[in-house]
């Protein structure tokens, strides 16, 4: 059978069914916006439901990570588990009625200036049919954490052990007693090591930069406190927190950064990372710290920058993820630059010219999208009648 186009046209269409496409909708939907989700895979959420390991929870109290016009539940506990937040976003999608095309691979996606509509070209991997969306808003809510990255090691074709993405990572039933490398000091480096611990398997991590850790209650008394004091002052009070329960852990090659938590997130966007019991685990011995990876020899010996070296079955990287903007939006220069992310910096990220849009790249988590789905709902509902 002919492949068919199908051409279809959509005031508003939004590429991506994470959370940040489905508050996007949500908001216009508040607003009587008609508006379509594309979806390249089989389900919404697919990073939570499909790459994520078993135990992890939201790392923010739920307070924090509500999505506009549906609040999580008060009955939840503060750190929301995972299954439960899946449930409260598949209730989002029926509450709300957002209208999802899912398998709907966006090949290109370019604006046309004769007619100043956003032309988006689908292909639907069900039935084999080409569609064609045509829009005068285009929403980009692929997120920042799209295509798992793996970072150029000098070596790692050689490596004879199992090496994976921490995407792929459930958990480390199988691998009791195994020699396992978590490379990565970010929240996922950080709990997939103690979660190896817990499995039994030997584990060591590679913290390449300093970085700053917290338990999960400081980090939600220090986000409360924001609402009422400068950040150089909450910065004062996490570090003197951090340093009363953790005390220096340099001697265990954790060094924290000189600027201060949430001045570091305002300036480049890294988060601190939150400790779930792994801290205590490296003072135990039970996890232990190597700096920068030199070079994997053949067999599984990877060698360290500070010359010593150890013989490992598997390498976890929870290294982080890239967007893949530049791989289907033509025209990405209205609002991205040459790495796939805003040109402009938070809090005036989220718009760009010629009626294109991105939610969920503001660097700050579930708090951050909400705030973009509703600056981007209001901006289309002041300018859509005059559109029309």
């Amino acid at each position: 059978m002919e492949n068919q186009t199908m051409e279809i046209e959509m005031p508003v269409v939004i590429v991506g069914a994470g959370p940040a496409g489905l508050a996007t909708s949500a908001c216009l939907n508040k607003f009587s916006i008609p508006n379509i989700v594309l979806e390249k895979d089989d389900c919404h959420s697919s990073l939570w439901r499909k790459r994520a390991y078993d135990r992890i929870k939201l790392h923010l109290a739920k307070e924090f990570c509500n999505l506009p016009h549906m609040p999580l539940s008060s009955s939840l506990p503060k750190f929301v588990p995972r299954t439960d937040f899946l449930r409260y976003l598949d209730d989002y999608v029926i509450n709300l009625k957002i209208p999802i095309r899912y398998n709907r691979y966006v090949n290109d996606a370019s604006y046309d200036v004769n007619s100043e509509k956003w032309r988006v070209i689908v292909k639907d991997s069900t039935l084999n049919v080409d569609e064609i969306y045509v829009a005068d808003y285009l929403v980009v809510a692929t997120g920042e954490n799209c295509d798992a990255y793996i970072p150029m090691v000098n070596g790692l074709e050689n490596f004879e052990g199992e090496y994976l993405h921490c995407s792929k990572y459930k958990n480390g039933r199988s691998w009791y007693q195994k020699n396992v490398l978590v490379v990565g000091s970010g929240n996922s480096g950080m709990e997939i090591a103690y979660d190896l611990s817990n499995w039994g398997a030997n584990t060591s991590m590679v913290i390449r930069s300093p970085v700053h850790y917290f338990s999960k209650e400081m980090v939600y008394v220090g986000m409360s406190m924001l609402k009422y004091m400068s950040i150089d002052k909450v910065d004062k009070l996490m570090l003197a927190m951090s340093k009363m329960k953790y005390g220096d852990m340099s001697k265990y090659g954790v060094v924290r950064p000189k600027e201060g938590p949430f001045a570091m997130k305002v300036s480049g966007g890294r988060t601190p990372t939150i400790d779930v019991g792994c801290m205590k685990r490296i003072k135990k011995g039970k996890v232990k710290v190597y700096p920068a990876i030199a070079s994997i020899k053949k067999d599984k010996i990877v060698e360290f920058e500070d010359g010593k070296s150890g013989e490992f079955d598997v390498i976890v990287f929870a290294t982080g993820y890239k967007t893949n903007v530049k791989q289907w939006l033509k025209d990405y220069k209205e609002l991205f630059n040459e790495k796939g992310m805003p040109k402009s910096s938070y809090p005036n990220h989220w718009k760009g010219g010629n009626g294109i849009y991105c939610a969920g790249f503001s660097k700050n988590g579930l708090q951050g999208i909400a705030n973009d789905a509703r600056k981007i709902a209001d901006d289309i509902c002041s300018s859509f009648d005059e559109r029309l």
